[in-house]
């Protein structure tokens, strides 16, 4: 018996035996696979769990579904997946990406477990969703081919190591003649194994014009969990023709030696000419190395078989957008929010990450509406929160006192937030058409 046999035997007598401990189902309320659970895993689970996704196995079809019943119902009754760890009790909870289960659809899978894992009638299951090609741009369905694309440097990923982290620079120039606006990015490991050592990364470009003009931004920001970064319509990111791209990559090696490893950077323009109405520098990290602003390096040191939590604040000197959210901690991350306290002093929680997990670098992007607009002078609150007891399950070793590092069992804390700052007048611009919108929506 071969170890992926072993496992799969041994998940499934486990869990089934604690699942069928709870009680069957009678036949009338019996659930298929075909008819009620097909369609939640094709919908939910298989953009990773196929032969090319990162899941550890495939759930295309029912065959390769079946044998993993128990440990499916398991975790996501935990809500451990598919991975959304936001805290569902606080702050702002709709996303445009929002992968998480209804009550309604985990019943379905804990329900289909219980009474056996049935497959019903064949006749009844969906058509198989078309996944993307992971050799390919995932956003290229939405804006076609991107008018150019950047590799890093080559780097070797060692096989069964520690996490590495790859940080050099490459020169920018001859890819466009003239300032322009970025309106998508995406970056990727190389296809087949890079994008499976890829575990995050950026591509952060500081360009100049020659005449002493100078911008600084993202040309590509990955995770895992996390795809392309699309501006809102009539939202830019401006570049200009020279300039250094700094590649940060951080590579969590697998069973194999991954030589010669290149990321690379797809980057979309708007048209020539075209100045959006609104201008960005993309994602932002929220952190600071001194004085308040963010978590950072000062003064995180994490005692054995302890929980600690520490706060940052960043002022918002002008109005802002944000468009989206993403934590970043390591492996005894716990929590974080992001929580706005208004200038008349209000206090909103916006978002809360309450299962943390450093595995997954989910990108949680706000709806139109839903997306805080903010006026100047509103102080953003970041707090953090670390377990460096047995009781985290991603903990290596309780025992250790944990200072800051790069490395997963090092620690940190900030948060990378879609920021679009606005002059005053495209503030009060935006909050009459939300309300507009949301006026008519209930008069509907």
């Amino acid at each position: 018996m071969n170890n992926s046999t072993w496992l799969k035997t041994f998940f499934y007598c486990f869990f089934s035996s604690l699942i069928l401990s709870q009680g069957t189902l009678a036949s009338d309320e019996k659930v298929t696979y075909s008819k009620d659970v097909a369609t939640i895993i094709f919908d939910k689970c298989v953009s990773c769990h196929n032969p090319d996704g990162i899941g550890p196995m495939s759930l295309l079809t029912f065959e390769e579904t079946q044998p993993w019943a128990p440990l499916i119902s398991y975790k996501v009754e935990r809500r451990e997946m598919p991975p959304w760890h936001l805290d569902k009790a606080v702050g702002i909870q709709t996303y445009n990406n929002d992968v998480s289960l209804s009550e309604e659809q985990v019943s379905l899978i804990v329900q289909w477990a219980k009474s056996g894992a049935p497959q019903g009638d064949p006749a009844l299951t969906p058509a198989q969703p078309k996944l993307p090609d992971a050799s390919e741009w995932q956003l290229a369905s939405e804006l076609g081919e991107p008018d150019f694309v950047v590799k890093s440097p080559p780097y070797t990923v060692t096989a069964n190591a520690q996490d590495q982290w790859w940080v050099r620079n490459t020169s920018f120039a001859g890819l466009i003649d003239e300032p322009r606006y970025v309106r998508a990015t995406e970056l990727k490991g190389s296809y087949p194994l890079g994008v499976k050592v890829l575990h995050h990364g950026h591509a952060q470009l500081r360009s100049n014009d020659g005449n002493g003009n100078r911008a600084s931004g993202p040309v590509g920001r990955q995770g895992v969990g996390k795809g392309g970064d699309r501006f809102p319509e009539g939202t830019g990111m401006l570049i200009y023709p020279e300039g250094t791209i700094n590649w940060n990559l951080h590579y969590f090696p697998i069973s194999e030696v991954v030589p010669n490893e290149q990321a690379e950077a797809a980057v979309w323009l708007y048209p020539k000419g075209y100045k959006p109405e609104f201008q960005t520098r993309g994602e932002q990290f929220f952190a600071a190395d001194s004085g308040p602003g963010g978590l950072w390096a000062n003064d995180l040191l994490l005692p054995p078989n302890s929980v600690k939590s520490q706060q940052g604040f960043r002022v918002l000197k002008r109005p802002a957008l944000i468009t989206s959210f993403r934590p970043h901690m390591h492996m005894r991350g716990r929590a974080q929010s992001l929580e706005a306290i208004y200038p008349d002093g209000r206090r909103e929680m916006l978002a809360r990450v309450d299962k943390y997990d450093h595995s997954w670098q989910i990108n949680y992007e706000f709806t139109e509406d839903s997306a805080p607009l903010l006026p100047a002078g509103t102080m953003l609150k970041i707090t953090s929160t670390w377990d460096n007891t047995s009781q985290n399950p991603h903990n290596p070793d309780p025992r250790q006192w944990v200072v800051f590092g790069q490395r997963g069992v090092d620690e940190m804390s900030h948060l990378w937030l879609g920021v679009t700052y606005l002059s005053d007048e495209q503030y009060e611009e935006l909050i009459s058409k939300r309300q507009a919108r949301m006026t008519a929506s209930r008069d509907q």
